[in-house]
């Protein structure tokens, strides 16, 4: 994977693409992708964090943290990607996430706006299903209690840095 790759945010609601220009990737492959990021607008509520792509699997697994250093959630995604360009990487938000918190609460996000991405001809029932599978599989992740064993490549880099 090309060492000079530009990542961007690709967004289904609200239509938007744009470059996550307060990323640093710490690690590329064909499978993987691994970055550390500050919020690209100050927030309250979360400062800075970690990602894990799993490009192959299409699901993104963040942790997010407040400022001074104290764990909030961790923060998975699901998603798609694309290559528009040898250096220029497109992930695509396919709007359904799950949220685990520290004390192991874990709350499913945004099936109704997957749904209503659907409804609306903003994703292809392919994508669609894709989204549902994906979901599924992170869940299983999840609920069999291997979240950090599955998110080990994140951990590591995440120590190094």
């Amino acid at each position: 994977m090309n060492n000079h790759l530009t990542l961007y945010r690709r967004r289904l609601i609200p239509d938007e693409c744009i470059p996550l220009a307060n990323d640093t990737i710490l690690y590329a492959d064909e499978k993987l992708l691994i970055t550390k990021w500050i919020t690209l607008k100050p927030r309250s509520d979360f400062h800075h964090g970690y990602s894990c792509y799993y490009l192959d699997k299409g699901f993104k697994i963040s942790r997010f943290y407040k400022e001074d250093g104290t764990l909030v959630y961790w923060y998975c995604d699901i998603i798609s990607h694309a290559f528009e360009a040898e250096d220029k990487l497109i992930i695509t938000d396919l709007l359904a996430d799950v949220i685990v918190y520290p004390d192991g609460f874990v709350q499913v996000m945004d099936l109704d706006e997957l749904c209503s991405a659907r409804e609306d001809g903003l994703i292809t029932v392919d994508e669609f299903f894709l989204a549902v599978k994906r979901l599924g599989a992170l869940l299983d992740i999840v609920y069999s209690g291997h979240l950090e064993e599955f998110a080990r490549p994140l951990l590591e880099k995440e120590a190094a840095s």
